[in-house]
């Protein structure tokens, strides 16, 4: 009976590791997400692109171009907003295609763009496309640590309204918080940026830390805010650092000042 037992617990354990490591279609997220599912995976790799703004749908009931006329005034917005409302997480998981909050979409002249109700999280992921998130809210606790930005990433004008995490990543193009808010700390420790970084005119309401973050090329600080908490132990910079205008607790930020700075 023994040798049975341990071939069926070896037949169960090589299906639940396979089952780990399964692959998921973009679209049957978005399916679940249409149907109000609370969204958690772990180990899968994600095929397709995955549209938090459901761009196609909300064309459908849109006119076919978006037309602007003088006496409009800019009244009317061409933004459409998504907003999703369950709680996502994704652990050790691999996007292979885009994973879209932002779509400037030039045909129909409209802007997609999806916020987050619930807590979002993206911890130790693998974004090997676009990783769009230009003008997202963020309005509970959300997660980047750990994660890897292969192509281009925005974080442009999006709020984060709780707890916020992006220790460890690693951004290996260019990358933009220009504009966004936190309004509670945020951590980029050890994070590496190996192209250059723009947080111009990004406000950090209740701290920073860039403890051991290595930005080995540019980095735009220009008109940024911190108040509270300000660490930069063992911070790194590649080449040049905009800090014009900068304002650290109402007080001007001198690059010069900074230990480790190359």
């Amino acid at each position: 009976m023994k040798p049975k037992i341990t071939l069926f617990l070896f037949f169960a354990f090589a299906s639940i590791l396979t089952y780990s490591q399964k692959t998921i279609e973009a679209s049957a997220i978005m399916k679940d997400l249409k149907a109000g599912k609370t969204i958690s995976y772990k180990n899968a790799t994600i095929i397709g692109v995955l549209d938090f703004t459901f761009m196609e749908e909300a064309q459908e009931k849109l006119p076919r171009k978006k037309k602007n006329s003088w006496w409009n005034m800019g009244g009317s917005s061409n933004t459409i907003e998504n907003l999703i409302e369950v709680k996502i997480s994704f652990q050790n998981c691999t996007f292979k295609n885009d994973v879209l909050a932002y779509i400037p979409d030039e045909e129909s002249e409209y802007t997609f763009t999806a916020s987050f109700k619930e807590e979002v999280i993206f911890e130790n992921c693998n974004f090997e496309s676009k990783a769009m998130f230009k003008y997202s809210r963020f309005e509970q606790n959300t997660e980047f640590s750990g994660s890897i930005f292969k192509d281009d990433t925005t974080f442009k004008w999006a709020k984060f309204d709780k707890a916020i995490g992006f220790s460890k990543t690693n951004f290996k193009e260019i990358s933009t918080f220009k504009y966004a808010t936190f309004k509670k700390y945020v951590s980029f420790s050890e994070a590496v940026f190996e192209d250059s970084v723009i947080f111009k005119y990004t406000k950090f309401n209740d701290g920073v830390s860039f403890e051991n973050t290595n930005f080995e090329e540019d980095l735009n600080i220009k008109y940024m805010e911190v108040y509270g908490d300000f660490n930069i132990t063992g911070m790194k910079v590649g080449y040049d650092i905009d800090s014009k205008y900068t304002k650290i607790n109402d007080r001007s930020f001198n690059k010069h000042l900074l230990k480790n700075f190359n």
